[in-house]
């Protein structure tokens, strides 16, 4: 197995990760502003696990990406869908829904009030992961043609 498969791997089963503990923030921060609870130490360490992880994705996607023998960087990558996506498009969405998770999590701290805190990383977070997952749906989208 060479480097760039390792890495292709880490990154490809580290993605559950990331989606599960965001998913898990999202639902403990709606639990929490819905049902007007307490926000906690435990809530506090999701919401920080779910941004760790996202950011070490993102690092792992960063050695792939110039691991990859897709990234070609000539005339031609704008041309293919596939060299496209993964030059341009995927990366560019993902960049998008970290900034979102860190935004998120870095307004929240600065407010005093658990169900304000818990509404902010709600509303941070679902939309990150809407960023997410439509990135990998449009990785996985038939191409119709050049336009």
């Amino acid at each position: 197995m060479n480097a760039y498969s390792f890495v292709k791997e880490l990154h490809s089963g580290f993605r559950y990760i990331v989606f599960v503990l965001v998913l898990i923030a999202i639902i403990q921060s709606l639990l929490g502003w819905l049902g007007k609870k307490p926000y906690t130490e435990l809530n506090r360490k999701i919401n920080l696990f779910a941004l760790i992880s996202a950011h070490t994705q993102l690092l792992i996607g960063i050695v792939l990406y110039f691991l990859s023998p897709l990234v070609q960087f000539s005339g031609d990558t704008m041309k293919n869908a596939t060299t496209r996506y993964f030059t341009v498009e995927h990366w560019v969405m993902m960049i998008i829904a970290i900034v979102l998770i860190t935004v998120g999590h870095s307004k929240s701290k600065k407010i005093v009030l658990p169900e304000a805190k818990h509404k902010t990383i709600a509303i941070f977070y679902i939309i990150a992961l809407l960023v997410i997952v439509g990135a990998i749906i449009a990785g996985h989208l038939p191409v119709f043609g050049s336009l």
